[in-house]
């Protein structure tokens, strides 16, 4: 490989510099997205934005949609474009420029801020996990452990990005340090932000200075001018087809159901009419549904379960008060210690395994458990405060889902893909995903903030009952998805 020496190193030399600039970008996006709803809802004379819970759960559910559904034209720009390379490097500074624009106070910045955020992230966030696979060659052993350790680094990322933001923001020790210095206490907020900015400028700036060790890596695709332009005109009607497509959506629910029909009934046909091919796409599409399911409940963490946190959970241990962001880095925790026993798990079983439609239908479950145990913490919530036990339980159902399903859909739907539709199959993902994503902050703009009358219980319990039946569903599924993914596991 011409990025290391196999010889001399035990991992090519550009996995590090791939691990920290990815490091330092999960910091910047999860520490935004642990204030985003938690700053909406917030009055505006504490610093907030004021808006109702029911408009900021939708601004969430669009601007984590927006994420998902921009990494499609994240990787056809760097394939057809720019390269990976550049991609990544253009992207991350989009992506802190969107922070720092946060850190201005207004509303329009806010708003310029998501936009920039988001596009900025659709560039880099698929583009330097390819460049991660293309360090190794096909057959390279060390492929898998190279991933893990990336893997590694998302989530640190993700652990530290909200103890230090959401301490930004909400404690009082710091505001008191603002007051002290003769600023506004209420801008903690924007500080917070700024602070995610900074994370990404360090992921820059490493990125910058070791991409020598990337070698030729990533390289932009050998193109006249001419047919660069149209490529990237084509991404840019792609996006604004797409934007276009889900607004009416949003207007017209029946349009989303005449999409889902007709695309239903095209993957019935091409798994008749098919062949092997056929039938595994219509095995993907299966796994696409479950998909949309789990993370509609699964992305209500940085919603539902974010209010839950502020205003029902006793936010002490040992008599200390800590801010109710911290909770968004205990996911990070659960998956740093237990993604090694689940790859350990997964070995020692071997052949006796669970098969991937298994696996989807097991994260379904333990999704829809986490939200049946927080309904007797809501009717506990009628009488105080609960204990933040009852949210540690729910982050940890939540990721045994999250191993039982994320990690082995990617590998799954590569696996499945037909050679010649393998990018559109994983862009079919993202797009699941980015569905889900919405779902979760249209689900969560029903959630009763303020008062507690038995409808918080009934918010938990519906969506509960709605999860444990489609694992159902699911499990029902799986002789039938087993026999279309002829002989996959």
């Amino acid at each position: 490989m011409p990025t290391a020496d196999p010889r001399k190193a035990g991992h090519p030399k550009g996995l590090s510099t791939l691990f920290f600039t990815e490091m330092w970008e999960r910091f910047s996006y999860y520490g935004m997205r642990a204030l985003l709803v938690l700053f909406m809802t917030t009055a505006s004379v504490e610093g907030g934005m004021g808006f109702s819970i029911e408009r900021s759960a939708l601004i969430y559910g669009y601007y984590t949609m927006a994420v998902y559904m921009l990494s499609v034209f994240g990787g056809f720009i760097a394939d057809k474009v720019i390269g990976a390379r550049q991609s990544v490097l253009i992207g991350g500074i989009i992506i802190a420029s969107g922070h720092f624009t946060m850190a201005l106070a207004s509303t329009s910045t806010f708003y310029a801020g998501l936009i920039l955020v988001a596009v900025g992230t659709g560039l880099l966030k698929p583009n330097i996990s390819t460049m991660v696979g293309s360090l190794y060659s096909a057959d390279d052993e060390r492929r898998d452990a190279g991933f893990s350790i990336f893997y590694m680094g998302i989530n640190i990322g993700a652990f530290a990005a909200p103890l230090l933001t959401g301490f930004l923001a909400q404690h009082a020790w710091f505001q008191e340090w603002l007051v002290a210095r003769g600023w506004n206490p209420h801008h903690s907020w924007h500080w917070a932000f700024a602070l995610a900015g900074i994370g990404m400028t360090l992921g820059i700036i490493t990125y910058v200075r070791n991409m020598r060790s990337l070698g030729d890596l990533g390289a932009a695709p050998d193109l006249t001018p001419a047919k660069r332009r149209l490529n990237l005109l084509n991404s840019f009607l792609f996006v604004g087809a797409l934007g276009g497509l889900v607004w009416v959506s949003s207007k017209f629910p029946i349009i989303t159901w005449v999409l889902a029909t007709a695309i239903f009934i095209a993957v019935v046909v091409y798994a008749i009419r098919g062949g092997v091919d056929g039938r595994r796409v219509a095995a993907i599409f299966v796994l696409f549904a479950a998909n949309i399911v789990f993370f509609a409940v699964f992305e209500q963490t940085g919603s539902s379960i974010n209010l839950f946190a502020r205003d029902y959970t006793q936010n002490t241990v040992l008599g200390f008060n800590f801010p109710s962001a911290w909770y968004q880095s205990v996911n990070s925790i659960f998956v740093i210690l237990l993604a090694p026993a689940f790859a350990w798990l997964w070995i020692k079983m071997g052949h006796k395994q669970p098969s991937s439609p298994m696996k989807f239908t097991v994260g379904l479950g333990f999704v829809g458990l986490s939200f049946a145990l927080m309904v007797p913490a809501a009717r506990l919530a009628d009488q105080g405060l609960v204990s933040p036990l009852w949210l540690v339980g729910l982050l940890f159902l939540q990721t045994v889902g999250e191993l039982c399903l994320s990690p082995v859909g990617l590998s799954t739907v590569t696996k499945l893909a037909p050679a010649k539709l393998v990018g559109v199959m994983m862009g079919g993902w993202f797009l699941a995903t980015s569905i889900g994503n919405f779902l979760s902050g249209y689900l969560a703009r029903t959630f009763a903030s303020g008062t507690v009358d038995g409808d918080l219980a009934e918010f938990f319990r519906h969506q509960a009952v709605f999860v444990f039946g489609a694992t159902a569903v699911m499990l029902l599924l799986v002789p039938l998805v087993k026999k279309l993914m002829s002989g996959v596991r």
